[in-house]
């Protein structure tokens, strides 16, 4: 997988697998455009990469706002005259509660992010690519685009319906030398899976992660840099031939049963 000479653009790079994976494509010889709402985070995973001896800028961007996303294609553009991967991450996962007790506004901010963000990255990066010719897109989706995740309803619809953004985009634009797949994450040991921990039991959130990884018969939460491996795979020549596709990375935690239950099962 050697990206030397390619223009990788990441949002939601600030942290976790964003940063991973920024740090694995500058590691084989990418220019990353790193984007989160995130300054400090984002500023310092462009130093990370610079320390490291690759290229890398940072925009700062709200992915739900259309003129901030054409602002950072237009910026990775005006630097580096190309985009050849697009690794669409940016995502939160919203309050934990019952659909029935669900809040409206939260609702729509997970929707907004996790939904339209994508569908902002895929609208303005998709016609660089069609020009260019060629480009690969991975979407970020989960476990959650696939199965239930009892007290997530916003995520868990977000999630599904990244899938399907995934899936029409590639059926759009195969003929034009772009391929657009997803990848869906089981727990990661991130942020996201420690909050969670601590919203379900604040006062022992590790039991909840040993419940959690119990269930995973890989019996482990898996790393950033784990699905980040998958994301420069499915970037790169190696994966010429797929589109369309989610690929899972939870340590068989689907295969096995679904969703992780939580303790807001009725």
């Amino acid at each position: 997988m050697d990206f030397t000479g390619k223009v990788v653009l990441i949002t939601g790079a600030g942290n976790g697998i964003g940063r991973a994976s920024a740090v694995g494509f500058a590691s084989r010889g990418a220019k990353v455009v790193i984007v989160d709402r995130d300054t400090a985070g984002g500023e310092a995973t462009a130093g990370i990469l610079r320390q490291q001896g690759g290229e890398a800028l940072f925009v700062a961007a709200d992915v739900t706002k259309s003129a901030e996303v054409q602002n950072y294609v237009k910026v990775a553009l005006d630097a580096y005259g190309q985009i050849d991967c697009f690794y669409n991450n940016a995502g939160i996962e919203g309050a934990v509660a019952p659909t029935a007790e669900y809040d409206e506004d939260m609702f729509d901010r997970v929707m907004a992010v996790n939904v339209k963000g994508v569908f902002l990255g895929l609208r303005h990066v998709l016609p660089v690519m069609i020009k260019q010719g060629r480009g690969a897109i991975v979407n970020t989706a989960s476990i959650a685009g696939l199965v239930a995740s009892p007290g997530m309803p916003a995520y868990v619809a977000s999630k599904h319906a990244v899938i399907g953004l995934t899936k029409t985009a590639a059926g759009e634009v195969g003929r034009s030398g772009v391929r657009v797949n997803a990848v869906c994450p089981g727990p990661i040991d991130t942020r996201m899976i420690h909050a969670l921990e601590a919203v379900l039991n604040p006062d022992d959130p590790a039991a909840v992660g040993a419940r959690y990884q119990s269930s995973i018969p890989l019996g482990r939460y898996g790393t950033a840099e784990e699905v980040a491996n998958i994301v420069q795979f499915l970037c790169s020549d190696l994966a010429s031939n797929i589109t369309g596709a989610h690929y899972v990375v939870d340590g068989g935690r689907t295969a096995t049963g679904g969703a992780v239950t939580n303790n807001l099962v009725r």
